[in-house]
């Protein structure tokens, strides 16, 4: 069954993602991003060319060429993942196919929009039977 992490109070969603898929990345586990927009998904591919500061996380969209051999992904959709292992999700609502995923890793904001929403799918989840577990960020979102 899915594990479901919960990321709460992160100042910046955008590099705490980098930053979880640079932790992931570094387990020898795939990543799949699943983002709210396409404008998320641009900054957030130009953030991963820059995080961390020694390097890049080898990434692509999840409709390029090159995605089945790439180890993180940036998805639109995600109605058709190429991957089980991570879906770390930038959106507000339970993502499609998350079940099929080992982790689902949910950031939430400090908006309170954003909470509502996390706390929500928090729900959703718990009264599903899956596994939650929650991280509080400190200030600095080391994750």
């Amino acid at each position: 069954m899915t594990r479901v992490d919960f990321y709460t109070s992160a100042k910046d969603k955008l590099g705490t993602a980098c930053l979880l898929s640079a932790k992931a990345l570094a387990q020898g586990l795939k990543v799949t991003i699943l983002t709210p927009d396409h404008e998320t998904s641009r900054k957030l591919d130009e953030m991963l060319w820059r995080i961390p500061q020694t390097g890049f996380i080898p990434h692509c969209m999840a409709t390029d060429p090159l995605a089945a051999e790439t180890p993180v992904l940036i998805d639109e959709d995600g109605k058709n993942p190429l991957q089980d292992e991570v879906l770390l999700n930038l959106g507000r609502h339970a993502p499609p196919s998350f079940s099929r995923f080992r982790r689902l890793v949910e950031i939430i904001g400090e908006e309170e929009e954003d909470i509502r929403a996390g706390r929500e799918r928090y729900r959703f989840y718990r009264d599903r039977g899956y596994e939650t577990h929650h991280h509080k960020l400190n200030g600095g979102d080391e994750a």
